[in-house]
């Protein structure tokens, strides 16, 4: 039998490489080796319907475990690979070598930890796998005061979540606004007044200094020295990238594991995809990315198995995302990164707005808030690099989707 294509990593990447590369032809033996102990999940619902109850357990796989049988794909959960040699071709697991004839580095991200005294205390959680979400789930029960290290996507839904539990929730930021790499100050200035309505106290320009406690977290100590009790914390301050493994082999990495349009690595055969893949991206400007979407993760797989089948094809995908919080749909397409001008499509004080950001006239992304239909029309507006003036995009009653016939 011929060497496997062996994936390293058990998440979205690793199953859209499994259905790529069998609907792309390529037959040979497929290998999936997870540090987890579950077959892939749905990672989204974990810090909002799977804390409420509305999303069970066995719904967050993506899969059942039949699928990988009749797709002829082995997996072994509870696996880390230890390291790679690139050049024999092999990786090394605490069971021993295996040979690969491609390697696809799927491995993700890891919650950023704070340095905090404290930081260990029982009590204090990240929130980026199936164990976390359950171990704050259990904790929900008891917890009364909530508070949350920052004012992200993760930090808002689940603070969301827990207002919606009736608990005390305090969520610290260093920014002066919430989102503030993310998102437009309009859309910061309307979710941050939306979590307010909520309960939710909003500390912006604030930190914390200490996480207080015997055993576990009672307290915390904000920078000015303030005291408020405190007996679930959670830390959203952002992730690393999985480059470790990647790094100690030699692969070029740089904020994540270096890919070109294909998605191949440094070393012959190897490729990368997903949250810890840094690629030059095509709506970037001119700039090198490491994206943690869905989107990205499932595109870049599907880059990945092109060119193991020898049909290399670039990867050109329009970046969005999306977060649900507080019964609100934020959707987001394209990159803001150079924007230096704004447009407000809709009514910024209801319920259903977007947000166009420009650069030199042209069009780079759109920060859309309950109006699915601007976020459609904004996906295939940036992907075929039509922009509308900025007085059409501000002009509801002006037809966006004429542009596109």
């Amino acid at each position: 039998m011929s060497d496997p294509i062996i994936i390293v990593g058990g998440g979205q990447a690793a199953v859209q490489l499994c259905l790529a590369l069998r609907k792309e032809k390529v037959n040979a033996p497929v290998l999936m080796m997870s540090e987890e102990s579950e077959y892939p999940y749905h990672r989204p619902p974990l810090s909002k319907s799977f804390l409420t109850g509305e999303t069970d357990e066995d719904k967050l796989l993506m899969r059942p475990e039949t699928f990988y049988d009749s797709k002829q794909i082995d997996v072994e959960l509870n696996t880390q690979v230890r390291s790679i040699d690139t050049s024999a071709r092999t990786v090394s697991t605490a069971s021993g070598e295996k040979s690969y004839q491609s390697l696809v580095l799927v491995t993700g991200a890891r919650p950023r930890q704070l340095p905090l005294p404290g930081a260990s205390l029982e009590g204090v959680h990240l929130l980026r796998d199936l164990q976390h979400s359950k171990n704050i789930k259990s904790a929900l029960n008891t917890a009364q005061h909530i508070v949350v290290v920052g004012a992200g996507f993760i930090g808002l839904e689940f603070a969301a979540v827990a207002a919606g539990m009736n608990k005390a929730v305090t969520v610290f930021d260093m920014a002066d606004r919430v989102m503030a790499r993310a998102v437009s100050p309009d859309v910061s200035s309307w979710f941050e007044k939306t979590h307010r309505r909520q309960g939710v106290d909003i500390r912006l320009n604030d930190s914390i200094s200490e996480i207080l406690g015997e055993s576990s977290v009672s307290q915390v100590k904000t920078a000015s020295g303030d005291l408020l009790p405190c007996d679930l914390l959670l830390i959203g301050v952002g992730v690393i990238p999985n480059d470790d493994l990647a790094n100690a082999a030699g692969i070029t990495c740089d904020n994540g594991i270096v890919v070109n349009e294909f998605c191949e690595t440094s070393a012959s055969d190897v490729y990368a995809a997903g949250d810890c893949a840094n690629h030059p991206n095509p709506f970037a400007q001119g700039n090198r990315v490491r994206l943690e979407s869905i989107q990205n993760a499932t595109d870049q797989a599907r880059v990945v198995a092109s060119a193991i089948a020898g049909n290399k094809t670039p990867y050109q995908s329009v970046p969005w995302f999306w977060s649900d919080q507080a019964g609100h749909s934020l959707q987001m397409a394209g990159l803001s990164n150079s924007s230096n001008q704004f447009v407000v499509r809709g009514d910024i004080e209801g319920e259903s707005f977007s947000v166009f950001h420009y650069s030199a006239g042209q069009l780079q992304s759109v920060d859309s808030v309950n109006s699915p239909r601007d976020h459609m029309l904004a996906r295939k507006l940036i992907g075929g690099q039509i922009s509308p003036a900025i007085e059409q995009a501000a002009d509801v009653n002006f037809e966006l989707k004429s542009l596109l016939l």
